[in-house]
């Protein structure tokens, strides 16, 4: 057997009671980027993948980076037509996913695209609450598959990162394609992806969120290169959680801020069940966390919790530490090396300190990116080479930056300008509420109302719209106390546990006779 070359990845990986050595995972990967050459994958195309949280996810994205081509992670809670879409959008040669997806999705495969089916493992299985089933007939499994391929020889090619689908700002997901990252870039790199995310040489990490998501699946494809460990929730439960930090001695991770939330709702003889000492770098991004749940979450973890702003596009662009957040509650951060920030007004103007406007970045040393197949469409969110993912805030005297909502689910009401994160982030602190979200909907009379939905939290009593009303207006102003609140349950759901609020919100537009 020829030996394989000398390999990048150091990690091994764990998920539920199975493991991979790290030889074994880079042999994995040697062997699918082999696979994936005899299929026809070349330097630039793209190998979609339409998995949950998975070995298969982490083997075939960096197989494609081998071959100096994209992986493309699709939502796996999309549709079939949505599916079809991103497929036949980024030209995908391989399609590598879970048995039990396929069903939802077979008739509505673009012709040329080769299918391998990952069984779906146990674990992931028993989250998910999945019957029996295995690899449907005529499709090749994945495991038999990658044990047939000889181990990948080729020369390794400048490296790429995936290739991630997002709405942006407006219209149908786009692909963000960015350029391979040069060999001088490399060492800078390296350097802020451990400021960003705390992956140093031989850190022992986990994966609580979805891999579809651009921050989870940054990290762990930067952690499968220095980590010595990466463990693999099949889907974010609280006290799993907390047992998997306690029996891995997990040292530093990504979050979301509803991941916060959903473990400060336990009981506190649960939480204090865990020791969670081993904890040395808790990064957040991707929502606003409410000022009381992070102030909590530093007291209960100490001053392990970072915090960074940035987008799909921009990047990470700047970065908060547990001290400068408690000087400065509610900030995100100041740029770090090598990054900017701006806030225009919508005529263009540059806004001075204190300003709210919309929050454009850049970061110098981030390979430059287009939308695949629509390079005129990253002149729609350009201002003199920064970029904005359409969120409104300003900067302090010091630089810090301030996130009010974002552009599109601000709220105007009468003419006053609202942010319904301000609001949902006094909501979701309310006695018996689990979760919430707060959008603008058609009014006759001001143009558009709030309506807040609330999720009960299991086993209190619920409150009522007297009582929510009420607490409300104890902290906030009476025009910022939506006009309309709703119950409901089973609301539509990220894995991370995050409300799709635009599911909840687009009927109410669409009725109207007309969408935001």
């Amino acid at each position: 057997m020829t030996a394989a070359p000398a390999s990048p990845f150091t990690a091994s990986l764990l998920s539920g009671e199975r493991t991979l050595g790290a030889a074994a995972f880079a042999e994995r990967i040697a062997r699918a980027a082999s696979g994936f050459a005899a299929l026809g994958v070349r330097q630039g195309d793209c190998v979609a993948l339409l998995l949950r949280n998975d070995f298969a996810f982490l083997e075939a994205s960096l197989a494609a980076v081998r071959l100096g081509a994209y992986a493309v992670p699709i939502n796996w809670h999309f549709k079939a037509e949505e599916v079809a879409y991103v497929l036949a959008d980024c030209g995908a040669k391989v399609l590598v996913a879970h048995a039990d997806l396929l069903a939802g999705v077979a008739g509505a495969l673009p012709a040329g695209v080769q299918v391998l089916a990952v069984e779906t493992p146990p674990e992931l299985a028993a989250a998910y609450g999945l019957g029996p089933g295995g690899v449907p007939l005529g499709v090749a499994a994945w495991e038999p598959w990658l044990g047939i391929q000889d181990l990948w020889q080729g020369v390794l090619l400048p490296q790429t990162s995936s290739m991630i689908y997002t709405s942006g700002t407006t219209g149908r997901p786009k692909g963000v394609r960015r350029q391979p990252l040069t060999a001088d870039l490399e060492a800078q790199m390296a350097d802020y992806r451990e400021r960003v995310y705390g992956l140093k040489p031989g850190v022992r990490t986990m994966i609580p969120g979805p891999l579809y998501h651009s921050a989870p699946n940054a990290f762990a494809l930067r952690a499968a290169r220095v980590a010595s460990q990466i463990a693999l929730m099949p889907r974010f439960d609280p006290e799993a959680f907390l047992a998997l930090v306690e029996r891995h001695r997990i040292e530093a991770m990504f979050m979301v801020p509803t991941m916060f939330v959903r473990l400060l709702k336990l009981p506190g003889e649960v939480r204090s069940r865990y020791d969670l000492s081993s904890l040395k770098f808790v990064m957040h991004a991707a929502a606003p966390c409410p000022l009381e749940i992070k102030r909590a979450t530093i007291d209960w973890l100490g001053p392990v919790v970072h915090e960074f702003y940035g987008s799909t596009e921009s990047g990470a662009v700047t970065v908060v530490d547990s001290r400068e957040w408690l000087a400065r509650p509610g900030t995100v951060g100041r740029p770090v090396t090598g990054g900017a920030v701006r806030i225009y007004d919508d005529a263009g103007r540059q806004l001075d300190a204190g300003q709210v406007g919309e929050i454009y970045t850049r970061l110098e040393f981030l390979p430059e990116f287009t939308y695949h197949q629509l390079p005129d469409k990253r002149a729609e969110i350009d201002r003199e080479g920064f970029i904005t993912s359409g969120d409104v805030g300003y900067l302090d005297e010091a630089g810090y930056l301030f996130l009010c909502d974002r552009k599109r689910d601000m709220v105007i009401s009468g003419g006053v300008n609202i942010y319904p994160a301000e609001i949902e982030a006094v909501l979701i602190t309310c006695p018996g509420v689990k979760d919430c979200a707060v959008f603008g909907i058609p009014d006759g009379e001001y143009g558009e109302q709030l309506l807040a939905v609330i999720e009960a939290q299991p086993g209190l009593p619920p409150p009522t719209v007297a009582d929510v009303r009420t607490y409300l207006g104890r902290h906030l102003a009476g025009y910022k106390v939506p006009k309309r609140i709703e119950f409901g349950t089973d609301l539509p759901r990220e894995d991370s546990g995050k409300i799709f609020k635009r599911r909840l919100r687009d009927p109410y537009w669409a009725n109207a006779g007309r969408a935001i």
